[in-house]
């Protein structure tokens, strides 16, 4: 059965609304019994209630009331646990918050002065808004909770409900604050304060109610909901009330009550005609479904009716909005659903029509009050005459000008800017006809005249470009005209447009602040919930720049909508709104970064949710404000004249408070914090100031206006700070000097930025510019008065005077001869030195305190300078002779320098803190005092050897200990990554020169033995000091990822886009374009790997990303000078912006990567990495176009050549399948199917050529066009001949090879064309890259005809060897000119490597005089082919090992020039060849040898020039132990290599019967990788053993006994062999058992095996090996054996691998054993079939038993013929 919902109604009388409430009673179980049951409902508190059986009265006139039936509570979900977590939190919170909101805060005496004023006013405004803020936040949770709520609890998402009870308490705690400060700041006379208080404490008493009411475990009635949801609306307008923000008036919510008691009404007609249907319902089931969707409809209603009482005082804020909307869409779904319930349960036309209209009547009430709500979202402003008229104008220009190219489109659009036209000029006319004043009457018409004329020149364009569509010239007519209609549309409608422009920013700014309001306090709450430190410290950081910036835009907002017509009012809204968006973008970027590290997931959702609100006002916010800026014209300069203005007022004002003695700083104000905020915004202001002249001196208005308006910005921060400090100061002359030096700055500035403002009118007056330097010059000189009215500025200023002063004693020429000993003046300069480097110390210590401790400071290390300066002249007095006296006060000179320039560091950076560099600079300072007295004190010492070194170290540890005392300060321009890389390196310097420091000390005073167990403790302690630290920095290094430094690298190259270029860039746009593209893609594929590594090994994202950061920098380097030459501008602008786009792309993927190292399980982290990783490719491909629009052709080129590139490689692939003989037609046909097409694309490809060559001299579009084409001309072309080389059948590899070379000589020579092609581009004729051009467009031509000669010779069998020789002999002319250029490889090999290539050009050599000597075509193609690899690997390898950075000038000159001797001699031995052929004479033939001579001569000139290359490290790659290591290497190579095949093996389906199978080969392939891994590691041990050997001389690398070492070498290399043969087939094995298609018997057999030839391994290392050796005891931890083996060797040997292998064959023979367990045998029952069945088994069984004895035997000869030829140890061993 199925428990019935209970029914329970609710009607009120006359037209109040009816609430249909439905209760859901789930006990989890179906209880059994009789339905014939007295009406009784057997739960509630109140008892048992009769029910009444009859029918329903109406509803009109009854009331049903009583308790509604609980039933038993089922056991909480997780979900609800959940909740209850997050209830009990907020009721916490809300509890807190009613306690604080028992008194108001307590402010500080303020000031009755204009900035006094002005503060309170502001701070009024700001907690105003705020409040409003949060109290529409906590109306829309509200509303949020009951539409969420209001279902089935089952149905019920409680993470939403969660997040929506964290909105309400976070921001009723936020709230609470703002209420105390705006009633302490709100004049109490009348009480308002007290009152507001009261009505903050009730609206925290109705959200109480409403957190207790939703509880799970509450059980209370749905009606209790509404209720608190309902007081929580009547609480929110009352506290709105209170502090003035009620922006909807009463009769709005009225109505909007009306309107949803309207649709209530309406629903419960709804319900009562369903009623109807319900009753004449036969189905039972229908009738049920009516019932249900009915009381869906009621419910939904009155969720509806709540809702809107919710909201109703807060319904402009577009939350509560969307809130009512939701609940409205809910209605009208659940109106639907009855409606369709309703026709299915019945027949009857009459009921359903009744039905039919009453939801009519609920929908219209609906769509009622939705209108309603809509109609305040637009503010009831009706839409004005010319604002669809020109909204329409403005969106079809812009169609228009992005379909250019498409002329049907433009013509369309022109056709709707036609009629938008006329209607706005038709408008404007009759505006005209209807004005009074005549002189607006005339501009009216003015204006509709201008707009008629520009209307028939677009149309007359617009008829052009229909007659015409292929013409750009009449598009572009149409273009302009359109742009001339949409000037003129401004020009006619500008007032209007400016005012809604306007209007529209106020709304977005108004939003944006409130946005950002939400997410600070989503951001404080999800704190607590936040376990990533580092996620959550840049959140709080962003949040409290964006909490220092809602101020100003709020101001803004206020300042505009008081003064609708001020237009400077407008300019600082628009100002605040910009400077509003860079702080709100990274607060969202935070916000959305600590989202995946907060535990908590309502708080989780909530931040998320306020981060994506905020992205979304900060969009429109951007639109906006660029529009308005645009709108509202330029009007910096008069705006900021009016802002100095002001700030002089408010100075003047300021000092009248002082004089009288009620100055009174600001709250939170300081006079350190003023004092540093002064400093810092005086340099500031010259900067700006210094641009404005700049600026007006150019007669540039727009920047002027820019730099104006930055200096009314700086000058506001200016007189800020200079009020502070003069109301902090304690001495009233000082603050009287300050207001008095600030209010004359701002003087001056009103009158530079007037003299500006006039030279702008005249840019070339000389008089004008001579007035603005002479103002600049009286402002500097009063802002530097300023400065120094600063605390402690003039202390220091007589502390330099007073160094000034002493320092005269050194100017006289000859110093008197010293009074004192020799010993007692150094002792005292020793002093004064000290005392003299700590007051150095103490100073730049005091920069970072208060202002007293500096000048205190100043003052002590003048003092101390004074004794300083009096002993070193003293001990100048002591100098033997004059030259001595000379050099001691010429390093005094220079400390007295030293000391000048620490006193004005200390005083720059005291008044600036976070000025560039300048802790940098002090720093340096103090080292420089430091090394000068250590100077003086070297030269003035001569004591002990050492001594003085010990001084000076003493000195400058003394100098360097106070950095320590503040880590959070940089003292250098290193990175992160630089400063831990430096700290490891010096720290493992430091422990070395310490221990040096020990040793030496012993041993160089022997007779100090009392000394040395203090310098041992000294040294052990400062060993363990030095690793305590390198432990540290390792694990910092690993744990935080170490993304930090990346992330600020990115931003720095970022920043250095937007510098200044230089006026002669080195190179073009072509140069900067193709580096930007390799950087980009580089970028692309790092992003695609981290993605691929976040999945597989999370811990190598650290080197990608620092790889990415390096790429960026590179990218934004380079990027920068592309955009620099690109033209137009608006292309380099374009490429600037995407490159700054990629670079956040960076930073957000960098980000993750660092997070997702902290923790590599966060699948959260890993989604967000893979988006962000997509995200990034998307701007590289966005990069990539704008590039592509700077320069098409070039772009095209770029692109091509990557193509050509891949076709090269996917060629080079092909000649490996025809070379293994794998390449097969796949259709039965021959070559003369495609001879023909062939010809034909390479014809084709011929005339690409020569449209790409011309291409370079003609337009970018052109030569795009000539780049794609030729790309895809040679992709057709190579398809078509592999398709050509298939159908020579893999029975001839080698002719398939030689057509496949000739068209990938044709790729390589295009790919080269397109690079001389893209160098030359638009370059003068005599430019060397033309040159270049020429000749790659000769070989193109060249290889394309020896293309073309191949596809004709193919099936001639008598000329096409001929043919391949040719084309091989061109191919190497070609790689031996590459080989001879200058152009330096980019990368490097070694000679070895060298070495080694020359036997492919020995082997050819033979191979080549057999042709000659055979003339047999098919030796002659096979001699092309290995030609062409050979000389081809020969080249390559010598020139990389040449260019070796150990190798010499000489060394390698030698080496290249053999190799071109060894490649000429070659190619004359193949054109003799090539001539024996056409004339196969004996005398010729007999001339082969004098050719290969010539040729094995260069190899041996070339090989000893690659020994000379390494020198006495040479070893020889004959030599029988080179041989065995690399074999052994070669081995382990080839194991892992078996390895990663098993990596990619899953075990086969099976039917389901067989499930436990599977789990056997899981373990069959795990044991396999096992034993492949571990076997590897004893290859690469073995290969350590063979090289320990050598270096112990017990191998040679000449041996003398080379037959035995030869011969144990050759032992080495089989075992090897066999290992990696064994590892092999065993891997072989597992996949052909895991795949089905072998038997596990054969991967028991190949595991054994691997054992036996590992065994062998082990023995051939030890015949000559140390036993105690390191290597030999790393070989036998990776070794394992069967028993007897391990009998021999320590019980550690070979336990790892042994468990490997016998897991491998347990897995194994347990699925034999289980396979063998499901192969069911059929049993016959009768006798005679059961006998005959058990004869048959055992002849199998003895037939089995004789094949097992023959493979026995079988083995042992294998064996004896393997070990035949093994040394005597090896074979006494294996017996």
């Amino acid at each position: 059965m199925r428990n019935q919902p209970c029914w329970k109604n609710l009607f009120h009388r006359r037209s109040e609304s009816t609430i249909f409430q439905q209760q859901f009673n789930r006990t989890g179980k179906v209880e059994h019994g009789s339905v014939a049951l007295p009406a009784v409902m057997r739960s509630g508190s109140s008892g048992p209630e009769t029910f009444n059986v009859g029918i329903m009265p109406s509803p009109q006139q009854q009331v049903t009331v009583g308790q509604m039936h609980r039933g038993h509570m089922p056991p909480l979900t997780s979900a609800q646990q959940a909740l209850m977590g997050t209830i009990n939190t907020s009721m916490h919170a809300v509890q807190q918050a009613q306690a604080d909101l028992s008194e108001v805060d307590n402010l500080p005496p303020l000031g009755q002065d204009m900035a006094s004023r002005v503060w309170v006013q502001n701070k009024v405004d700001e907690s105003k808004h705020e409040i409003h803020s949060q109290v529409d936040a906590i109306t829309a949770g509200t509303a949020s909770v009951v539409n969420l709520t209001a279902g089935d609890p089952v149905d019920t998402d409680y993470t939403a409900v969660g997040c929506a009870i964290t909105t309400i308490s976070s921001n009723l705690t936020e709230m609470s604050k703002g209420v105390k400060l705006l009633a302490a700041l709100m004049d109490d006379e009348v009480g308002s304060g007290e009152d507001l208080l009261k009505a903050a404490r009730t609206l925290a008493v109705a959200v109480s109610d409403l957190l207790k009411a939703v509880q799970p475990t509450s059980g209370e009635p749905r009606q209790t909901v509404l209720t608190a949801a309902g007081s929580i609306g009547q609480a929110s307008g009352e506290l709105l009330r209170q502090i003035g923000e009620n922006e909807t008036d009463e009769r709005f919510q009225d109505v909007l009550m009306s309107l949803a008691k309207a649709v209530a009404n309406a629903a419960a007609m709804l319900v009562l005609k369903a009623k109807n249907v319900a009753q004449v319902a036969e189905d039972t089931v229908l009738q049920n479904r009516v019932i249900a969707a009915a009381t869906q409809c009621a419910l939904s209603t009155s969720q509806l009716v709540a809702c809107a009482k919710v909201v109703s005082p807060t319904i402009s804020s577009p939350v509560c909005q969307e809130q009512l909307i939701e609940a409205g869409k809910l209605v009208d779904r659940s109106v639907e659903n009855c409606v369709r319930a309703c026709q299915a349960a019945t027949d009857d036309t009459e009921l359903l029509k009744q039905v039919s209209a009453a939801a009519s009547i609920v929908s219209q009430a609906l769509n009622d009050l939705l209108q309603h709500v809509r109609q305040f979202a637009s503010r009831g402003e009706p839409i004005g005459r010319y604002d669809q008229a020109t909204d329409t104008i403005m969106c079809v220009t812009e169609s228009i000008f992005s379909s250019m190219g498409d002329a049907g489109e433009m013509v369309r659009q022109a056709r709707v800017l036609a009629q938008a036209t006329s209607d706005l000029v038709n408008a404007m006319r009759s505006d005209a006809e209807a004005e009074i004043d005549m002189e607006n009457s005339k501009k009216l018409l003015a204006a509709a005249k201008l707009l008629a004329d520009s209307t028939a020149r677009m149309v007359e364009a617009a008829k052009g470009a229909a007659a015409n569509p292929e013409n750009e010239d009449q598009q572009q007519r149409l273009r302009e005209a359109a742009e001339g209609l949409r000037v003129a549309t401004n020009a006619a409608a500008q007032n209007a447009i400016k005012k809604k422009i306007v209007n529209r920013l106020e709304i977005a700014a108004k939003q944006a602040a409130a946005a950002a309001t939400q997410t600070i306090a989503a951001s404080q709450n999800a704190a607590v919930s936040n376990k990533n430190t580092a996620a959550h410290q840049q959140l709080v950081q962003s949040c409290k720049n964006v909490a220092d910036h809602i101020p100003q835009l709020v101001q803004g907002v206020r300042g505009s909508q008081a003064q609708a017509e001020d237009l400077s009012a407008q300019l600082a809204l628009i100002n605040s709104s910009q400077n509003f968006l860079q702080p709100g973008s990274k607060m969202v970027a935070s916000a959305k970064a600590a989202v995946p590290t907060v535990t908590d997931q309502a708080a989780a959702m909530q931040l998320s949710q306020c981060a994506k609100n905020l992205a979304t006002s900060l969009a429109e916010l951007r639109t906006a404000s660029q529009k308005a800026h645009e709108a509202c014209g330029p009007m910096e300069i008069d705006s900021a004249l009016n802002t100095v203005q002001t700030l002089k007022s408010e100075l003047q004002d300021a000092k009248m408070a002082a004089v009288d003695g009620q100055l009174k700083p600001l709250p939170g104000e300081t006079l350190e914090k003023c004092a540093q905020d002064l400093g810092s915004t005086s340099k500031a202001v010259g900067s700006s100031m210094a641009q404005l002249l700049t600026c007006a001196a150019q007669g540039n208005e727009h920047y002027t206006g820019v730099a104006a308006r930055e200096t009314a910005q700086a000058l506001k921060t200016l007189a800020q700070a200079a009020r502070g400090v003069a109301a902090s100061t304690t001495d009233p002359v000082a603050a009287h000097a300050m207001l008095d030096s600030a209010r004359d700055v701002m003087e001056g500035s009103a009158m530079l930025i007037q003299e500006a403002k006039q030279a702008l009118a005249a840019p070339g007056d000389a008089d004008s510019q001579q007035r603005l330097a002479q103002v600049a010059k009286a402002v500097s000189h009063s802002l530097n008065n300023c400065v120094n009215c600063l605390p402690g500025q003039k202390d220091v200023d007589v502390a330099l005077k007073s160094i000034g002063e002493s320092s005269k004693k050194l100017l006289v020429d000859l110093l008197p001869p010293s009074s004192k000993s020799f010993q007692e003046a150094q002792s005292e300069l020793n002093q004064a030195a000290a005392d003299l480097n700590q007051s150095a110390g103490e100073v730049v210590h005091a920069t970072r305190g208060q202002s007293g401790e500096l000048a205190a400071a100043s003052g002590k290390f003048s003092d101390d300078f004074d004794e300083f300066l009096d002993a070193g002249i003293e001990m100048a007095g002591q100098a033997q002779t004059k030259e001595d006296q000379i050099q001691v006060i010429g390093n005094l000179k220079s400390i007295s320098m030293a000391s000048s320039k620490l006193l004005l560091a200390a005083k720059s950076l005291s008044v600036d803190p976070g000025a560039p560099n300048a802790k940098n600079l002090l720093a340096a300072a103090a080292r420089a005092v430091t090394e000068s007295i250590n100077q003086l004190i070297t030269l003035c010492t001569q004591q002990a050897p050492g001594q003085k070194e010990c001084d000076n170290a003493l000195r400058e540890l003394e100098t360097v200990k106070g950095m320590l005392d503040n880590p959070n300060e940089p003292v250098s321009d290193l990175s992160y990554f630089d400063c831990i890389e430096g700290v490891m390196e010096n720290s493992k310097a430091l422990g070395e020169s310490m221990a040096g420091i020990s040793q030496n000390a012993k041993t160089g005073d022997l007779l100090a033995s009392h000394t040395h167990d203090a310098i041992t403790e000294a040294a052990q302690l400062m060993k363990e000091a030095v690793d305590d630290i390198m432990v540290t920095l390792n694990e910092a290094a690993s744990e935080v990822g170490m993304v930090g430094g990346m992330v600020d690298s990115i931003t720095e190259a970022m920043s250095k886009l937007d510098e200044s270029t230089p006026a002669d860039p080195k190179g073009t746009f072509v140069d900067y374009q193709t580096t930007v593209v390799k950087y980009s893609k580089a970028i692309a594929i790092t992003a695609q790997e981290m993605m691929t590594k976040s999945v597989t090994n999370p811990e190598e994202l650290g080197g990608l990303a620092s790889q990415m950061t390096n790429d960026y920098g590179h990218l934004a380097l380079q990027g920068r000078m592309a955009a620099a030459t690109a033209e137009p501008e608006e292309i380099g602008f374009q490429i600037k912006t995407r490159v700054q786009e990629l670079g956040h792309g960076c930073i957000f993927l960098v980000q993750k990567a660092g997070a997702l190292q902290i923790c590599p399980t966060d699948s959260y982290t890993k989604r967000e990495l893979i988006e962000c990783a997509r995200a990034v490719t998307e701007k590289v491909s966005l990069v990539l176009s704008a590039l592509q629009a700077g320069n098409k052709g070039t772009q095209a080129c770029i692109t091509a050549a990557s193509a050509v590139s891949g076709i090269i490689a996917d060629l080079d692939t092909t000649i490996m399948f025809a070379t293994a003989g794998t390449l097969n037609a796949e259709n039965n046909e021959s070559f003369a199917d495609h001879r023909e097409n062939i010809l034909k694309t390479a014809k084709a490809l011929v005339e690409d050529t020569k449209l790409l060559v011309s291409g370079a001299a003609s337009s970018q579009d052109k030569l795009a066009q000539a780049a794609q084409s030729s790309a895809n001309t040679i992709t057709q072309l190579a398809e078509v001949v592999k398709l050509g080389a298939a159908s020579l059948g893999s029975d001839d590899p080698e002719t398939q090879v030689v057509l496949i070379n000739a068209i990938k000589d044709v790729a390589k020579a295009l790919s080269d064309l397109i690079g001389a092609t893209k160098g030359a581009a638009s370059k003068p004729a005599d430019d060397p890259s033309m040159y270049q051009l020429k000749g790659a467009a000769k070989v193109m031509v060249t290889n394309v005809t020896s293309l073309l000669k191949t596809v004709k010779a193919v099936e001639d069998e008598a000329t096409r060897g001929t043919r391949a020789l040719e084309a091989t002999i061109e191919y190497i002319k070609q790689e031996l000119t590459v080989f001879q250029s200058n152009e330096v490889p980019e990368k490097t090999s070694s000679p070895e490597e060298s070495i080694r290539m020359t036997k492919g050009i020995t082997m050819a050599t033979a191979k080549a005089v057999a042709a000659g000597n055979s003339c047999r075509q098919e030796d002659v193609i096979a001699t092309a082919n290995l030609s062409r690899k050979a000389v081809a690997d020969m080249l390559t390898a010598c020139k990389q090992a040449s260019y070796h950075q150990e190798v010499s000038e000489e060394v390698r000159e030698r080496a290249l020039r053999f190799g071109t001797e060894c490649t000429l001699g070659y190619l004359e031995l193949l054109e003799h060849v090539l001539l024996i052929l056409q004339k196969p004479t004996p005398e010729l033939k007999h001339q082969l040898a004098a050719f290969s001579k010539r040729v094995a001569s260069a190899v041996t000139e070339l090989i000893q020039s690659a020994e000379a290359m390494k020198g006495t490290e040479w070893v020889d790659p004959e030599d029988p132990t080179v041989i065995a290591e690399t074999e052994l290497l070669g081995a382990a190579a080839s194991i892992e290599a078996a390895a990663k095949k098993l990596e990619q093996l899953k075990p086969r389906a099976k039917p389901k019967q067989a499930d436990e199978t599977l789990d056997f080969e899981e373990q069959i392939l795990e044991a396999a990788k096992s034993i492949a891994a571990a076997t590897s590691a004893l290859v690469k041990s073995a290969s350590a053993a063979q090289r320990e050997l050598v270096a112990q001389g017990k191998v040679g690398a000449i041996p003398a006994n080379a037959a035995d070492d030869g011969q144990w070498s050759q032992g080495l290399i089989s075992a090897a062999r066999m290992v990696a043969a064994a590892t092999s087939n065993l891997c072989e094995a597992a996949n052909a058992s895991v795949q089905g298609h072998a038997s596990e018997e054969k991967l028991i057999s190949s595991a054994k095996q691997v054992a036996a030839s590992t065994a062998q391994l082990l023995v051939a290392c030890k015949v000559k090996a140390d036993h105690d050796s390191e290597a030999m005891r790393r070989l036998q931890l990776h070794i394992f054996v069967n028993t007897k083996f391990l009998l021999s060797f320590p019980k550690a040997a070979g336990n790892a691998v042994k468990r490997a292998s016998d897991n491998l064959v347990r897995a194994a023979q347990k699925a034999a054993f289980g396979k063998a367990e499901d192969d069911d045998v059929v049993v016959k029952t009768k006798f005679v079939g059961g006998i005959a069945q058990i004869i048959a088994a055992q002849e199998e069984m003895l037939k089995k038993e004789r094949e097992l004895e023959e493979a026995r035997k079988k083995l042992a000869q294998i064996r004896q013929q393997q070990y035949k030829f093994l040394p005597t140890e090896l074979r006494e061993d294996e017996g």
